[in-house]
């Protein structure tokens, strides 16, 4: 008998709730709220800076706004056009003194950043306003402080934002670069998540008809062809998603900065460098060798991208154990760095310019003393070299010094420099900015970037989920079925949405189911 178009939906129903695809509700940064909280609560919050400024925006949210804004504004009647100014007195209400003049300005629901009703208080910026105004809005029945994230986490809630959009917000705020401003924005803008909402959706139908096909396969209800065209999808799916996730992690590094380190010999001129680079005094600089015995930190921002500088211990052998635990981490250092600067005193280089390029490999041998095969050639493309004190030649000899290393093959990029006089310092910054800027690409240019260690990590799973549909696809179907669906919570984990109902609605529409 066949079954009834009501007992396949429930049939529908029960197989994907049973097998785990259930609705995902927010997660992260968003999980829960602290005890006596709730989001029905209408919340507030001074939204600018902190500290005297000219105006300042104190942002609510939720229910009780309207009230808020006619008890405060003295508006008896209608409430404000929205998204309209208005010039108010801004009063208490429970003493009705006046605290400030200023704007206010009325989001209804739904179209606000949260979602909610939401009031605008743009108020002068003392100390003392901000404190009145926040203590009088306390006094609203239904009202209380937001806590830290909370307008955020109900753009989310409401659709708004998806998790993608609400990290390149928080990377927006926290931007110190052009670079980083860049990328924030391209995310915030949403253009990340709708890549994976597309892959999303794409999973989503490969799963609904994989779910189908075993559900109602055996009573002919489904085409012919629907697993080779979910093979094909599957296959291109996690093909797409590898070729993002090679991506050199240009977007973590945008986003969190560039490991540079300033490495070489002691005396060689690492900290003078250092200091040269950020325009301070930020490590000692003196004749003695062995006067950097720990990484000194300091960030720059070069040309728009953001950069952590560390200066090292100078490498040598030595007998004193706190020289060596500093030579130590200089080397670890330089293992975990993304870019290296070499510092070799160039008025120790032999004159002859063959035997200099070979002190120059053997030098940075030295400097990456770990590789495990060291008879090979030397991978140059996280290496600067750095010939300080060319102000101890003669113009003569820097000249024919440049010229005749840019002859010779397997160095890395280096600049003639002088910590002392400054020449050769713009040479060695463009140089410097391009090895930068390879590092992390342009972040308005290419496909969107990752910019989190939690977006790798999903995607990741993904991939092996992927790859278990295809280890099971002629074996078992259910087991390929789940591998299909761990992919897909894998990739709403990113976003922060993923639903049994948008399934279902797949299966609904794209199958004649019953007929």
């Amino acid at each position: 008998m066949k079954p009834s178009v009501y007992g396949i939906w429930r049939t529908a129903v029960h197989t994907l709730r049973t097998r785990g695809s259930r609705p995902c509700r927010f997660l992260s940064t968003f999980d829960g709220l602290p005890a006596g909280l709730t989001d029905a609560d209408t919340i507030f919050a001074l939204s600018s800076g902190h500290g005297r400024c000219g105006v300042a925006v104190v942002r609510v949210s939720g229910q009780a706004s309207a009230t808020a804004l006619r008890s405060m504004a003295g508006l008896t009647r209608s409430l404000p056009p929205p998204r309209t100014a208005l010039l108010r007195s801004i009063t208490d209400p429970q003493s009705k003194e006046v605290l400030d003049h200023g704007l206010v300005l009325w989001f209804p629901g739904p179209n606000s950043f949260t979602g909610e009703d939401s009031v605008e208080f743009h108020i002068h910026g003392g100390p003392a306003v901000v404190t009145s105004v926040l203590q009088a809005l306390g006094s609203v029945p239904g009202m209380r402080p937001a806590e830290a994230g909370e307008f955020t986490r109900r753009a989310f809630q409401a659709g708004k934002l998806d998790l993608t959009e609400v990290e390149g917000l928080g990377d927006l705020i926290h931007a110190e670069t052009e670079a980083q401003r860049r990328q924030a924005l391209r995310q915030m803008s949403g253009e990340l998540g709708r890549l994976y909402q597309d892959w999303s959706h794409r999973l989503k139908r490969c799963l609904a008809h994989v779910e189908a096909f075993i559900d109602f396969s055996e009573d002919e209800l489904i085409e012919d062809g629907v697993l080779t065209q979910v093979d094909r999808s599957v296959c291109d799916l996690q093909a797409e998603m590898e070729r993002h996730l090679k991506d050199e992690r240009r977007g973590e590094r945008l986003r969190s900065g560039v490991q540079v380190v300033i490495a070489g010999a002691t005396n060689a001129g690492k900290s003078s460098l250092l200091n040269t680079l950020c325009q301070r005094p930020a490590a000692i600089v003196s004749p003695i060798a062995g006067t950097t015995r720990d990484v000194v930190e300091t960030a720059l921002d070069i040309g728009g991208f953001p950069v952590l500088l560390s200066d090292t211990a100078g490498l040598r052998d030595s007998l004193d154990l706190v020289e060596r635990e500093g030579i130590r981490r200089a080397l670890e250092r330089v293992e975990q760095a993304d870019l290296t600067l070499v510092v070799v005193d160039c008025s120790h280089l032999p004159a002859d310019t063959q035997q200099a390029a070979a002190f120059l490999r053997g030098h940075l041998r030295t400097v990456l003393p770990t590789q495990e095969h060291p008879e090979t050639e030397l991978s140059t493309d996280r290496f600067l070299l750095v010939l300080n004190k060319s102000d101890l030649l003669s113009e003569e000899q820097r000249q024919k010094l440049d010229r005749e290393l840019r002859q010779v093959s397997g160095l890395p990029p280096f600049s003639l420099i002088s910590c002392l006089s400054d020449e050769g310092l713009q040479d060695f910054l463009k140089v410097l900015h391009s090895s930068i800027k390879t590092l992390c690409g342009d972040p308005l240019s290419g496909a969107p970037t990752l910019t989190q260690a939690r977006h790798r990590a999903h995607l990741q799973q993904c991939c092996a989920a992927l790859a278990q549909y295809q280890q099971y696809r002629d074996t078992d179907l259910a087991l390929a079925a789940e591998g299909v669906r761990l992919a897909l919570t894998s990739l709403g984990r990113i976003t922060g949405r993923v639903g049994a109902e948008e399934i279902l609605d797949i299966i609904f529409r794209d199958f004649c189911i019953g007929k």
